[in-house]
């Protein structure tokens, strides 16, 4: 493991703040991270948790300037299981780092979304005096 990043999102506050700014969900996500895989829009939770993971994807490579929101997706398998896609901006902020892939975890209960993201390299040898 290369680094980890972890946040919360109070679902209340993240539904408000897209409310408040209609641009603010387009600047954010990528279009199909809008939309469930039956093509139904995410609700605030959902959102406020791919929101989450970002956010702690931005921890993880200690905040990139310059880090593009639509170049970190997540994504559903068929399963529904999260994944994180990387691009541009954040994969060269990852390979400078020497991230080669990522692995994330997300929830949301309570009013709360939280995610962790874990930030994974090459295996290295330890060397032992």
């Amino acid at each position: 493991m290369v680094a980890v990043g972890i946040d919360v999102v109070a679902v209340d506050r993240f539904a408000a703040a897209l409310a408040r700014t209609p641009t603010l969900a387009r600047r954010l996500f990528n279009p199909d991270e809008q939309v469930t895989a039956t093509g139904h829009p995410r609700g605030p939770a959902s959102l406020a948790a791919r929101f989450a993971v970002k956010e702690a994807v931005a921890k993880a490579l200690g905040v990139p300037a310059g880090m593009d929101w639509h170049d970190c997706r997540v994504v559903s398998e068929l399963s529904g299981r999260p994944v994180l896609q990387v691009s541009q901006t954040v994969a060269d902020a990852a390979a400078a780092q020497g991230i080669t892939d990522w692995r994330i975890s997300v929830s949301h209960d309570a009013g709360i979304a939280a995610a962790v993201v874990l930030a994974i390299g090459p295996a290295r040898t330890e060397s032992t005096p």
